[in-house]
């Protein structure tokens, strides 16, 4: 499989699948879970095709060109270490699919699970495998967002809530910090390409802004990774049902830090900042995380925070300036991943098969699950380090790198050593408080649930892990050595040092330390026997230091008091002031730049003016001016002289030769002017009496303070605008787009061009805004409850109900539009089929002739405003199946899909193709590949004008079946002029 295919069918195939899981009915459980088991099983297949290439010390790489101007290309890269962490991600996802599988309820929406899971899965193994940093930084940002909707899976119940707000607040601000960090180091290396950025080491350190991006991409390394102060948002996020913390939190979310740490270690490390920086964090985490872990009285919360004592080993590791402390990093990484994820799993069955996680009332468990306590035996054994298992050995590593270490903060006196012993005492203290704990004592009782031994399928995972985790600490060199060489070779290149995985080096140092660990973590456990008894929450001495408390706390100040001072300071509930301040600040600051480097007329000579347009700008002036002075209490006459003043800027723009503006324009306007009419239907009538002064009346200070902004604003716009067109630019940008519309771009029509091709990207990312605007203004009108005097229906409606004197009914099609606008409705009905045929002439002709698809798409919109306007929202509705929703879906993904149609070919992202071709009858046409990114355009602008048409003629049907039906009142029978009456 070529290079290119393989690692893309690895990054694409799991969010495939979370949309095909995604749409599965909630009862689909066991489709799901084969169908994420099928995928996380294809895409382990791939790692392992990997592997040849891998081994022999190569590198897959694929390159998809996006914007290659701006550095910013899809670059796929796979080394040893990519590769071993890519096989994590997608065999202990395996298994985690298998466990999940047995493990959620009957009554979980389980589709929605995988779905979430695979998502994670794919934004994980971007992360990897990323070869741009940029491209990691938006992967990294992506595993919180999905680790957020895993972590709030059962999301009616507060603690899921609560814990995945903290762990997206905490981890995707470091993901902002991060972002920013790897602008700082593209800038230091004047590329984003990873391969470009691994090879600039010297550059690096040796550059001012060193220390900044360290700091940045450190924020977002121990943030993810946990990690002091940061390491308070792990113990919440186990809220999360256990499959998702054994995933997330013993081998892929929190291990992203630890992997960002050790890919940039050859290019970051070796400085005393880098030391500090990254040893001190992970120093402080691995002892208090493992002093915490001891007085847990949760089994996952136990094992969350043995999980960030043991990332602070490998932070720790990652600090000191050693290249065998690298290795023995990476294999702690493996290790860690074994042992930690088979124990998440383990107290994951104690909790489905009895209930209950607390230690306090689980005892004797050994009893009725006597499988299930063995496999916990060993794999907490290898958590505390026990000889012949993998834990054991990686922890032997880490003491021989803290005695040869070079960080001393007494003098004559290293600390690391006694740090590490200590850490490990308290591992081998909570190892055994969770083995005796919940497996040994008496017979447990009240538990909710009858213990029993769960399904063997269910147990199959822990047993596979737990295999490993002997196989590693009895055979090393043969099972995991060839994967852990070329993992930190990949890392280190030449500089990979000598090292060895024998079971024994004799009775040295490191020996010593691991068997003192091990008695004074039985011993300690013995004498906190009476503390532990009594169950007390949290640790001695620093119970009161609750990182959740401060988290909290800084949350309500950012949250609600920071944001009302700042409310009060700048925010209004009325929209003026908000103006005036906008103004106001965009004022000053063109006032300060044009003082501080003048300004002034150019050297061009101004046309003459043309009287025919004067006149038209002073209609259009006055239709402004009239505006303003109509806004405060003549609503209609304020919008139809906006309108007017619309009408004019599109006259000007005829007169100008700008066909295409003019268009827009005048669609916009008539699709803004109508919609802003169906809202003053719901806004609160104005009460005021000639000649009160209220609170409300505006003071003559104010008005004249808000002329002169106006005045200010206006002028100092026509100013800027005057000295800019007086002036010849040194060179015209359109003079490129000229040359090269037709040439690249298959088009005459040189704006059109433009929107779908040269800006393409821009366009893009204006209609995903669009649609983001007309989906909130959905939303906001469906909770929309208008005021109490606009409820009731207009007079003008009670006298053309059907029950009204003097209504007339014809046919079936009976309503206001039908009965009392008969004319006008059938003359729309016959004109509606026109315009839409226009809207589509418009749409075809774009790219050579004035129109689009942004034009086309208002013109279909005109047409059904008028069927709405004159037939009403039940006539209309009943007769069209209007689906914005899909319209905007359409539209996005037929646009977003040319772009990468594009890369399909080789070519950068939203690359356009044309070529002439030959129809019959019609003959030779220019065809371009742009035309269906337009088409995407006018179905999402078709969408979302009826989104937001549909929302507010829903709220005229809602309100008006609540409004109680009015009495019809007496209509005077007036004589006619032959005395009937």
């Amino acid at each position: 499989m070529p290079d290119a295919l393989l690692l893309l069918t690895l990054l694409v195939l799991p969010f495939l699948g979370a949309i095909a899981a995604g749409v599965l009915p909630s009862h689909a459980r066991n489709t799901a879970s084969g169908l994420a088991g099928a995928i996380a099983l294809v895409n382990l297949a791939l790692v392992w095709a990997a592997y040849p290439t891998v081994a022999a010390g190569g590198v897959l790489r694929a390159e998809f060109a996006w914007m290659p101007s701006l550095g910013l290309n899809l670059v796929l890269r796979m080394d040893g270490f990519a590769w071993l962490f890519a096989g994590m991600v997608t065999g202990i996802g395996a298994l985690v699919v298998l466990y999940a599988r047995y493990y959620m309820a009957a009554d979980d929406p389980v589709p929605r699970f995988f779905a979430f899971l695979l998502a994670f899965m794919g934004a994980m193994t971007g992360v990897v495998i990323a070869g741009n940093i940029i491209q990691l930084a938006f992967f990294w940002e992506l595993t919180s967002l999905f680790s957020f909707l895993l972590i709030g899976y059962w999301h009616h119940t507060a603690p899921a809530r609560d814990g995945a707000r903290m762990a997206l607040t905490i981890t995707a601000a470091g993901g902002l910090a991060l972002f920013a960090g790897m602008l700082v180091l593209g800038h230091i290396v004047g590329s984003y390409d990873l391969d470009v950025v691994l090879a600039s080491g010297d550059l690096i350190r040796d550059h001012p802004l060193y220390l900044a991006a360290l700091l940045l991409i450190l924020l977002g390394a121990l943030t993810k990774s946990a990690q002091f102060p940061f390491h308070f948002w792990l113990p919440h996020a186990m809220a999360a049902p256990t499959p998702v913390s054994a995933y997330l939190h013993s081998a892929t979310l929190v291990k992203a830090g630890v992997f960002l740490l050790a890919r940039l270690w050859p290019v970051m490390a070796g400085t005393d900042e880098w030391t500090w920086l990254v040893g001190g964090a992970g120093l402080i985490t691995l002892v208090l995380g493992a002093y915490i872990a001891i007085f847990q009285n949760d089994l996952k919360g136990l094992l969350a925070y043995s999980t960030i004592s043991h990332l602070g080993l490998i932070t720790l590791l990652l600090g000191l300036r050693s290249e065998l402390a690298l290795v023995a990093a990476i294999f702690h990484i493996l290790n860690h991943a074994a042992f930690k994820c088979s124990l998440f799993m383990a107290a994951g069955i104690i909790d489905h098969e009895t209930g209950t996680r607390d230690i306090r009332r689980l005892s004797g468990l050994n009893r009725s699950m006597p499988f299930t306590a063995r496999l916990a035996l060993v794999a907490a054994a290898a958590m505390a380090g026990v000889p012949l298992l993998n834990g054991f050995i990686s922890k032997e590593m880490f003491f021989a790198e803290a005695l040869s270490a070079e960080l001393q903060v007494v003098p004559l006196l290293n600390i690391l050593p006694f740090a590490a012993m200590l850490a490990s005492a308290f591992s081998v203290t909570y190892s055994l408080r969770f083995i005796h704990g919940a497996f040994f004592g008496p017979e447990p009782r009240d538990l909710p649930q009858t213990p029993h031994e769960p399904a063997s399928w269910m147990r199959f995972p822990v047993e596979i892990l737990v295999l490993v985790c002997i196989m590693v600490g009895v055979l090393p060199a043969a099972t995991v050595g060839p994967f852990l060489h070329f993992a930190a070779q990949s890392v280190l290149g030449p500089a990979m040092p000598e090292y060895s995985l024998s079971v024994w080096h004799g009775f040295n140092l490191p020996l010593l330390m691991s068997l003192l660990a091990l008695a004074g973590g039985v011993l300690l456990y013995v004498l906190l026997q009476s503390r532990l008894r009594v169950g007390m929450d949290g640790p001695p001495v620093i119970r009161r230091l609750e990182g959740r408390r401060i988290f909290e706390r800084s949350m309500v100040f950012l949250s609600w008091r920071l944001a009302r001072l700042l409310e009060s300071w700048a925010g209004t509930r009325r929209l003026q002031p908000q103006l005036r301040l906008i103004l106001g600040i965009a004022l000053l600051a063109g006032a300060a730049a044009v003082w501080l480097r003048g300004i002034g007329p150019g050297n061009l000579v101004p046309a003459p003016i043309d009287p025919v347009l004067v006149l038209i700008w002073a209609v259009g002036a006055a239709c402004a001016l009239g505006a303003a002075w109509q806004a405060k209490y003549h609503r209609l006459a304020a919008l139809i002289l906006v309108g007017g003043a619309g009408l004019v800027v599109c006259i000007t723009f005829v007169w100008f030769s700008a066909p295409d503006l003019a268009l827009t324009q005048l669609t916009v306007e008539i699709v803004t002017t109508v919609l802003l009419l169906l809202g003053l239907r719901w806004l609160p009538k104005r009460h005021h009496m000639p000649g009160e002064r209220g609170p409300e009346v505006l003071t003559r200070g104010r008005r004249m303070r808000d002329l002169a902004i106006a005045v200010g604003a206006g002028l100092g716009m026509a100013a800027l605008s005057y000295f800019v067109m007086t002036r010849t630019p040194p060179d015209l940008l359109a003079r490129h787009f000229l040359e090269r519309g037709y040439t690249q771009g298959g088009g005459t029509n040189v704006v059109n061009v433009i929107l779908v091709d040269f800006r393409g990207f821009d366009t893009l990312g204006e209609i995903f805004v669009v649609a983001a605007v007309a989906l909130a203004t959905f939303a906001l009108l469906r909770r929309f409850r208008p005021a109490p005097d606009s409820r009731e229906v207009p007079e003008q409606q009670r006298d053309q109900a059907p029950g009204a004197q003097g209504s007339s009914r014809h046919g079936a099609a009976s309503g206001p539009g039908s009965d009392w606008l008969l004319v006008p409705f059938m003359l729309t009905r016959l004109v509606f089929p026109v315009i839409v045929i226009t809207a589509f002439f418009l749409l075809l002709r774009g790219h050579d002739l004035p129109g689009g698809g942004f034009s086309a798409g208002m013109v279909v919109a005109i047409a059904i405003i008028l069927l709405y306007m004159i037939g009403g929202t039940d006539w209309t509705e009943d007769r069209l199946r209007l689906r914005p929703q899909i319209w905007i879906g359409t539209g996005l993904l037929l646009a977003t899909g040319t772009g990468l149609a594009a890369l399909a070919f080789g070519k950068p992202f939203l690359t356009s193709y044309f070529e002439y071709a030959e129809l019959p009858v019609i003959g030779r046409i220019p065809v371009a590949s742009a035309l269906l990114f337009d088409i995407g355009v006018f179905a999402l602008v078709v969408g979302a004008t009826l989104l937001m048409l549909i929302a507010l003629a829903h709220q005229s049907v809602r309100a008006h079946r609540a409004t109680p039906r009015a009495v019809p009142r007496a209509v005077p029978q007036v004589p006619s002029a032959g005395g009937d009456a």
